[in-house]
């Protein structure tokens, strides 16, 4: 009994220094979205805070988004902040990989903590960019103001859409961290958005014998049928894209016959679509580079690929050059090694399904 004691107090030191180390990294070596939304509640406020908080004011383009895959927080210099600043009017500001809506949260955080009207401000004028750059019939682009290309495209990829329904949800609700901050001319507005972003998102939905499926990661604006974008990036069924969309309208409560429908034609969708027993495997190739590959294992668990055919439901890849491929060895090393080609994402939404299903569907 004593040693089993002594083991716990062990571990529990051992776990209480895990994480002492691991809140003691220094905000530079964090990513940019983990400072902006996830450090101690009690950090937001401080000295250091308020630094990074100047340059997210400073990186806020004219339009009022935000450019995306830049380290915000990280010092500047003063020729630095001198570009940036300069840099204002760029048409870049863009929803892709979780950009202005992290900026939006973040500014939310830091007006909680000290009431600074330029933080307030600043985040309503990304909200009105938000709610300006939607299209009549609910969807959104990647860019605001619009570009020419598939950057005009309902854009589900990286979750670009779902990040921008979850805070207008959130703000909608009026979630405690919003509910100051946001003005009442942008509440005027928002409840109109949050529904017709819903409604895009079911007219989107690809249908498969008069069944709801999923989505394509982009849609056409005006069709709104699956739409290409980069050359690799062709039309598809998205077995990536579409698993954020589903957890967003499983978190509905009291959803329409419409949105269970949805939901429970998608999950279907997923589960007939697995790639069973098989994982990604890391090799020297003949060159004496590091690769990598998909395997058949009987003991590993399922993936999906991030596309499959609009026709066939079949899994491919695909190169620069825009050819469908069944196998990653059929494409090059460069796009092989570099894209999310497979995802075990579906899992969680698999796993959370049931307990959905017994709730709604009855």
């Amino acid at each position: 009994m004593k040693a089993n004691l002594k083991s716990i107090i062990v571990l529990i030191i051992l776990i209480s220094t895990l994480i002492n180390i691991k809140s003691q990294v220094p905000v530079s070596q964090r990513s940019w979205q983990y400072v902006a939304t996830r450090m101690p509640d009690d950090w937001y406020g401080s000295e250091e805070s308020v630094r990074i908080a100047e340059n997210v004011l400073l990186y806020q383009r004219e339009f009022g988004g935000w450019p995306k895959n830049i380290p915000i927080h990280k010092t500047l210099t003063e020729a630095e902040k001198a570009k940036i600043n300069d840099d204002k009017g760029l048409n870049d500001a863009i929803f892709d990989n979780s950009a202005t809506t992290t900026e939006m949260r973040f500014l939310a955080r830091m007006y909680n903590k000290t009431f600074n009207p330029a933080y307030k401000d600043s985040f309503n004028r990304g909200l009105r960019f938000i709610l300006d750059a939607q299209f009549e019939n609910g969807g959104w682009p990647m860019f605001f103001p619009l570009r020419k290309g598939y950057y005009s495209h309902i854009t589900f990829n990286d979750n670009a859409i779902i990040n921008i329904l979850r805070i207008i949800r959130d703000i909608k609700d009026r979630n405690p961290l919003f509910a100051s901050v946001t003005t009442e001319e942008n509440y005027n507005r928002i409840e109109n958005a949050y529904n017709k972003g819903i409604e895009i998102i079911l007219k989107t939905q690809i249908v498969v014998n008069g069944k709801p499926g999923v989505w394509c990661a982009q849609h056409d604006e005006k069709t709104l049928l699956p739409a290409k974008a980069r050359s690799y990036e062709l039309p598809s069924f998205s077995g990536a894209e579409s698993v954020a969309i589903i957890d967003f309208l499983m978190d509905i409560e009291n959803p329409s016959p419409e949105i269970i429908r949805s939901v429970q034609g998608a999950v279907e969708w997923l589960d007939n679509h697995r790639i069973r027993n098989t994982r990604w495997e890391t090799f020297i190739n003949s060159d004496g580079q590091k690769d990598r590959r998909i395997i058949f294992d009987p003991q590993a668990g399922d993936l999906w690929a991030r596309f499959y055919d609009l026709e066939t439901s079949e899994p491919f890849v695909c190169d620069r050059d825009g050819i469908k491929k069944k196998s990653l060895d059929e494409i090059g090393y460069e796009r092989r090694n570099g894209y999310s080609w497979y995802t075990d994402a579906p899992k969680e939404i698999l796993d959370k399904y049931p307990s959905w299903k017994t709730r709604w569907i009855k």
